[in-house]
């Protein structure tokens, strides 16, 4: 008797998406997706004002679908696609969205964008998004912990993509073989290089993953309508495993039957600016008690690992930011708002403070140093120390090793909604607000997980 064929890795993926179930999931992992969904939504909020955001409505307004999705905070209808798009872009303006430290890392709640849409237009229920989420965090995470994206010259959407056409494809309802075929065309057709996240920062940086989403949408429609992918996109001669990343690897096992679920290690920004300067931005925060006038620091020595330094303080721009991308990717910068602010928000990232000489002089004072122990343990903590020296010759030293958002440090349901509120309310009234929040908290009892982009909308 023959031997049964192996599977492929899209076809391990696809019957692990097609499998999970909401009772599967332990009841702190359904809490925590519950978690991410609210605080990503509160973000695409905060930032659907944005001019990217807007850029990104109006090209959604000009199409209109048969089957018609909705964009956040507007209600423009439109294609699913460009709602995916939209609402992605609106996600990731601020920056604000989670982080998830690993080989890879990135942000995984981007994914959110190609989730809502397909729930609407299907009428998937709370809890079907929520399976949904769970499953896109188990592929990035899962691909992110073994592949060295940036030595590779990946782009995080690569994977985005990936996780977000398996989990959407879920929602869509497609079949074992059908989501198989949408993984191989997505990831034959969606490879993203990482040029966008270096140097001087254009509004691409937030964006990729928004447009990994759409792709990822298209490609999931292509399979349900019978379009085929390359079987072994991955094993192939010229597959991922030997052209992109030069060797085969293999996943650890998806959550499940006591496997851990990777979405237990994604963690929520306290501060609106990148997730490798959170620390910095804390420690910064607790060493204003040691100098209350910024003019009697002579240095501020920020020792933090060296994927940090290459991540958000790699070019001398970092230290003169000129767009809204490069300021909320600048360590240097982010430390200078809040030694002489005392707290960072998007506003810090434009005019007139960009240009602010006295702030500037200070964030001229910033050393990014690597750190050995930071550097040997990035993939556990995002170690920070800093150290202020004051023209007095005094050196003050304060250490972060969790920021607070940290998946081993967590914000409190009570701190969650205060962000949330804090921009939710830049849109909605207050009342609309606490309705939202309220529905958020009991995402998991919607019948129609849709309801919420409605409620989004004035």
């Amino acid at each position: 008797m023959a031997n049964k064929k192996a599977l492929t890795l899209s076809e391990t993926l696809s019957a692990y998406a097609t499998t999970l179930q909401y009772e599967d999931l332990p009841a702190d992992v359904a809490l925590t997706a519950k978690r991410i969904v609210l605080d990503t939504i509160g973000c695409a909020i905060g930032g659907h004002t944005a001019g990217p955001a807007q850029i990104a409505l109006r090209l959604a307004s000009n199409v209109s679908a048969k089957q018609p999705a909705t964009v956040m905070c507007s209600g423009v209808k439109t294609t699913p696609e460009m709602a995916v798009f939209a609402n992605g872009v609106m996600i990731r303006y601020l920056d604000f969205n989670d982080g998830f430290i690993s080989r890879g890392g990135g942000h995984p709640s981007d994914s959110l964008a190609s989730l809502l849409t397909p729930a609407e237009i299907y009428g998937r229920s709370g809890r079907d998004l929520l399976v949904a989420l769970v499953i896109a965090y188990e592929v990035y995470t899962k691909f992110t912990d073994v592949i060295e994206m940036r030595e590779l010259g990946l782009d995080q959407s690569t994977i985005l993509g990936l996780a977000a056409v398996i989990a959407a494809g879920r929602l869509m309802g497609l079949s074992k073989e059908q989501l198989a075929n949408a993984i191989g065309i997505t990831v034959g057709g969606n490879t993203a290089l990482n040029q966008g996240r270096v140097g001087t920062l254009s509004n691409w940086k937030s964006y990729a993953c928004a447009e990994a989403c759409r792709k990822a949408t298209f490609s999931a429609q292509l399979a349900q309508a019978g379009m085929t992918g390359p079987r072994e996109v991955f094993e192939g001669r010229d597959g991922f495993f030997n052209v992109i990343n030069k060797k085969p690897f293999e996943l650890a096992q998806f959550g499940g039957k006591n496997a851990p679920f990777g979405i237990m290690r994604a963690s929520t920004k306290r501060f609106a600016l990148g997730q490798f300067a959170q620390t910095v931005a804390q420690a910064a925060m607790e060493a204003r008690s040691f100098c209350s006038d910024t003019t009697q620091i002579a240095e501020i020595n920020v020792h933090i690992s060296s994927n940090a330094i290459h991540v958000m303080a790699d070019s001398p721009d970092k230290w003169r930011p000129q767009t809204h991308e490069t300021a909320d990717h600048s360590m240097p910068y982010s430390v200078g708002v809040v030694l002489m602010y005392g707290t960072i928000n998007a506003n810090y990232y434009e005019d007139p403070y960009l240009h602010d000489s006295n702030l500037l002089d200070l964030v001229a004072k910033v050393k990014a140093i690597p750190s050995e122990e930071a550097a040997r343990r990035h993939q556990e903590i995002n170690l920070c120390e800093l150290e202020l020296v004051l023209k007095s010759g005094e050196r003050k030293t304060t250490r972060v090793e969790y920021h607070r958002g940290h998946w081993k440090n967590p914000m409190t349901a009570d701190e969650l909604s205060e962000k949330f509120r804090g921009l939710a309310s830049r849109h909605l009234a207050t009342e609309s607000v606490e309705q939202l929040l309220t529905q958020l908290w009991q995402f998991e009892e919607l019948e129609h997980a849709g309801d919420i982009i409605k409620m989004t909308c004035i």
